[in-house]
This record gives C-alpha cells, structure tokens and sequence, in this order.
C-alpha cells in the first residue's frame, strides 16, 4: 500500500455530494457518499475525495485527472488505465473507470436496466451497455441488500462471489430528538403543524407518489383536515403529471405542500421530527434509507412490502401492497387512529435503526477494502 501497511489510502467518489453539482439537494447516493466521507477515517482508511466534474464547481473532492466522458472514450478507445495516487478507487456512483488500482464499486440498485420506463429516456441505451461494461471492471461489488445482488448478477453480469453486502444507515444523532423549539420553528415556517401524514424521495414515477396522493385524497375530510400531507423532494425524470397533480390538489384547496427545495440537514431532522405518519409506497428500492431515517425519529412507517423493504424494515413497518391505493388509504387511516399500533410501530422501528448506522455501513465498508488489499 502506498500510505502503510495499516491505513489504506483510499480514493473516494464524491461526485453525488459536490454542492456546484447538485444544487445541494442530496439523492441517496449522495447521502451515502457523504456519509462514508464522514466516517470511513473513524474506520482506519485515510480517505482521498474525488470528484468528476468542472474543477471550478468542485468544494469537496478533488478532480479527477480526467473528465468522465473523457476517461470512459478512453477506455472505450485503448486499454490505457486511469493513473490514482491511491491504494483503492471507490466509485459510489456508478461512474467506473479503468484504473491502475483495484476498484470497489456500490451498485446500488439495477434499476436503469430493469425498469428503463421509469428513467431518463435520453441515450438511455447506451447508458445502461456503459454501466454493465464498466460494474464488471470492478474488483469488489458491494450491494446494501440481499435483495439486489440476482438482479446485479443478471443486469450487470457481476460475479456473485465478488459481492458484499452492507446497508445503509442513519447518523445516530438522530437516535436524539431534535430541540423541541427548532422543530416548532422549521414548521412555522412552512406553515405545518404536528401529525402530518410525510413523504421524502425524489419525485418519479417508482416512488409511487401518483397512489400516495390519490389515497390521502380520498381519506374523510376530517382526517385531511387535521393531517396534512407533506412531500419533500426534487423533480426527477419522468415527474411532469406527478408534479401536475400534486399542484391541482393544491389549487383545489387541499392539505397538500411539496417542498422541492429542501437542502437544509438540520430541517429534514425537524420535518421527521414533526411527522404523524411516515408513508414510502416505493415500487422499487435498493433500500431506502428515508425508511431508517424515520424509524430513527420515533415516527411509524408505512412502506411498501416489495423489493428490498422488508428486508430494510424486518418487520418494524406496516406493509401495504403498492399498487393499491385503496390499501395504503387504509393503513394511513390505521395507523393515524390505531394508538396501540403507532407505539408498536415506533418501538420496533427505534430498535431497527440502532442496528442500522452509517458508522456501522463505514465499519463494514473499511473491511471490504481491507480483504481486497490483503
């Protein structure tokens, strides 16, 4: 290694958490990829962030030597590998290159190729043959759910027995309830008041927001009423009738807001802090960190009970099936009126978090480089 044989320098993608390039609104992969920043040094690596991007937009990581079109036309071109001043590349975003060092990749769902109906159109092709190309350049495969790694195995051609497993987490300062008047005056300032019925997720067609809605519509006017229904996320592709419908509740006088501009940490804490109800009808999750988030603010949770959710939740959430908004009306109402429930949601899910910590994901993460660098 050439930082010592005991702290492996490790080279580690940014690109998902540089403000300049998100507008800092953070996807999950960027929340995990700033997560690992955070804590893979408590886990004995020296971390290298790198990023690929314009030089003049970059505040966390450093450039990369060459752009990432640039360094995939290369590797398209020649067998020329990408020079690091590392012991291990990690690329967290499915931006994978051919380096001179062993290479980990989190693959962390294969959505683009499964369900390419649900994705940017554009070049969407030629996309998912560079992904699948360059997830086998990699050394090391780490997938954040069992779930995933047949359809890695198959979307990918990945070798199963170069996958680890290692889900993600929450920061265990929100095991701690937020200062009771910080949460009062991140909801005064949106004009929410306490119990709302609460989404977060970037807003496509596979986070099922269409169903939520129709299903909080429908509720009895008393329940909207007394619960609003907060949804916090950036447009994404595919989001145009999504955004349509939730601006006509809106206009028709509905208890509904959408906040697309969130970027404030300390907010979102809040925000889960002041949740009723926390309600992710997701077709589709690699694993769903929002999940863990709420379980770690002592909100109960509604989710899905397909793809990798179950295995998220283990029990700890009410599962309802997707597709039916007629089911997911029924367990907000349930779980809105049902006390008894909502305690038992609450408990399981606080102890479902504590084993779930980016601490632990970093711990983990640290000993997949460590078996590849042995």
């Amino acid at each position: 290694m050439t930082s010592g044989a005991s702290i492996p320098q490790i080279g580690l993608s940014t690109t998902t958490t540089e403000p300049g390039l998100t507008g800092g609104r953070l996807d999950g992969i960027g929340v995990y990829s700033r997560a690992l920043l955070r804590y893979l040094p408590q886990a004995g690596c020296d971390v290298k962030p790198l990023s690929f991007g314009p030089a003049a937009s970059l505040s966390v990581g450093r450039p990369m030597p060459s752009s990432f079109p640039l360094a995939t036309l290369r590797d398209l071109a020649t067998p020329l590998r990408q020079q690091m001043d590392v012991d291990l590349y990690h690329a967290t975003d499915y931006r994978i290159v051919r380096m001179d060092r062993p290479i980990v990749a989190t693959l962390h769902d294969a959505l683009p190729i499964v369900h390419p109906e649900w994705c940017n159109p554009r070049l969407r092709g030629l996309k998912n043959w560079l992904q699948a190309k360059a997830a086998r350049k990699a050394d090391r495969v780490i997938a954040h759910t069992r779930y995933t790694i047949p359809e890695l195995v198959q979307a990918f051609g990945v070798d199963e027995r170069r996958i680890s497993v290692v889900p993600c987490g929450v920061d265990e300062e929100w095991l701690d309830a937020p200062a009771p008047e910080a949460v009062q005056a991140t909801l005064a300032e949106y004009g929410l008041r306490p119990g709302y019925y609460f989404f977060v997720g970037t807003i496509q067609p596979r986070k099922n927001v269409d169903r939520l809605l129709e299903a909080y519509l429908a509720l009895p006017a008393s329940v909207r009423a007394q619960r609003q229904l907060l949804i916090v996320g950036a447009p994404g592709a595919r989001s145009n009738e999504t955004l349509a419908r939730i601006r006509a509740a809106q206009q028709n006088g509905e208890n509904v807001l959408w906040l697309d501009r969130l970027t404030s940490h300390e907010q979102l804490r809040h925000l889960y802090a002041g949740a009723g109800v926390f309600v992710f009808p997701s077709l589709y999750e690699g694993f769903g960190i929002p999940v863990v988030e709420a379980f770690a603010s002592g909100v109960p949770v509604i989710a899905s009970n397909t793809t990798s959710l179950p295995e998220v939740s283990q029990g700890a959430a009410l599962e309802i099936d997707p597709l039916s908004s007629q089911a997911l009306g029924a367990a907000m109402l349930e779980m809105a009126r049902d006390e008894a429930l909502r305690k038992r949601c609450i408990a399981a899910g606080r102890v479902r978090a504590v084993e779930l910590t980016w601490r632990e994901t970093a711990r983990k993460t640290a000993a997949v480089y460590k078996n590849l660098l042995k």
